[in-house]
């Protein structure tokens, strides 16, 4: 079966291409047994089925150990992710499957405890070149997940790990663990990634600063009143009383956050289609610099609502209070581990290195995959101490 063909859309000729592919790190001999699916379908499947996906459903996405089961995780968030994102790729004719495996992928490499995590670890493997997250995620899906008997990792397609590689946009200086991969299997750093990778990166922006409002207003680290001094979320909130003026207050409340995630994919396709003007192929977007984002006028308003979210809940004193209290646990494990290589897990005492910087980084490899709950229980059988009322909600 032919590998699928984009639907129709504006931006369809500049759709990545399964056919068309740069293939795989490792060779891999094709198999009609397992469906007739395009390359990228294939990608998405695999990350879907990987145990480093699974574990999301137990990371933080912006409160640590949460009580409630209405609070998102790194696994919520990225499912919300590729729902925006491929809202936006099929309005464009681009590639649905590349784009959703880029979403569902992108924040893999977190370790437990959101950023506070990975600050701990830089901070641990500072001396061995310290941790990045972004990196992380190639790390994870090119060496660490290896459910396969022939080669490492997952074997994903070059514009896959393009496109994650590039999350922030071309890569000029790559992390230690990006670099190496590079190396290996060179995914042209310096370049700006697929429409498709372009889409799943301000999805992801999309996806966060709206849902987290939700979150934020759930948990009463957020006041209603304090939002709507910004003046573009007031013109949202007096559009919604206007048309639900009986509605409950809570149903209002979602009704917003759903109608700044529209206001905002509209923005996207509208500047994607005017960017992308006198594209005549993909090869072009490598050099055209950023096509699939925000407006000049909306990102002027998606930065003072990231500047808000900033001061009133990311650093919220009780989410700095519990950030600190995050990177004790991860400190402490580091330096058990460390200490006695036998306590790591089944395998990876086995295979660690004896060297520095390798046997360090392989010590944060373990602690990076960690869920925030199997991070405190090993706490509790190493019978490490841990700080007292670590859930912030």
């Amino acid at each position: 079966m032919a590998d699928r063909v984009p639907s129709a859309g504006p931006l369809a000729h500049l759709a990545a291409r399964p056919e068309a592919s740069q293939g795989r790190e490792f060779e891999q001999p094709g198999d009609g047994t397992r469906g007739p699916r395009s390359a990228f379908q294939r990608d998405r499947d695999r990350i879907i089925h990987s145990i480093a996906f699974r574990r999301l459903r137990s990371k933080t996405q912006v409160f640590v150990a949460p009580d409630g089961d209405h609070y998102r995780t790194r696994l919520t968030h990225s499912l919300e992710v590729a729902q925006i994102a491929r809202v936006i790729a099929r309005a464009l004719g681009l590639d649905e499957d590349l784009t959703e495996a880029l979403s569902l992928a992108h924040d893999i490499g977190h370790p437990p405890f959101g950023h506070a995590g990975e600050d701990a670890l830089d901070l641990a493997i500072a001396a061995h070149g310290g941790f990045d997250h972004n990196a992380q995620t190639l790390r994870t899906l090119m060496r660490i997940e290896s459910p396969y008997p022939t080669h490492d990792g997952l074997n994903l397609s070059w514009e896959v790990l393009e496109g994650l590689a590039k999350h922030n946009g071309p890569v000029d200086a790559p992390h230690w663990s990006l670099a190496e991969l590079d190396r290996a299997f060179p995914l042209d750093l310096a370049t700006w990634p697929s429409l498709e990778a372009q889409v799943a990166a301000v999805a992801d922006d999309i996806a966060y600063d709206n849902h987290d409002i939700d979150d934020g207003l759930r948990a009463g680290f957020i006041e209603l009143d304090d939002l709507l001094t910004l003046d573009f979320v007031r013109d949202q909130w007096r559009e919604v009383e206007r048309r639900f003026p009986s509605a409950p207050r809570d149903r209002q409340l979602r009704e917003l956050v759903r109608g700044q995630i529209g206001w905002m994919v509209n923005d996207v396709i509208e500047q994607a289609r005017e960017a992308a003007a006198g594209l005549g192929s993909r090869d072009e977007i490598a050099r055209a610099g950023q096509v699939a984002g925000f407006s000049p006028a909306m990102r002027a308003a998606e930065r003072r609502l990231k500047a808000f979210m900033y001061a009133r809940l990311y650093h919220h004193p009780q989410q700095v209070e519990t950030a600190d209290k995050a990177r004790v646990v991860i400190g402490h494990l580091f330096e058990a581990y460390s200490a006695t290589p036998a306590l790591l897990g089944p395998g990876w005492a086995e295979k660690l290195p004896a060297d520095e910087p390798q046997r360090s980084r392989h010590i944060a490899d373990y602690i990076a995959g960690m869920t925030d709950r199997f991070a405190l229980d090993r706490c509790r059988e190493l019978d490490v101490a841990i700080p007292d009322d670590l859930s912030n909600v």
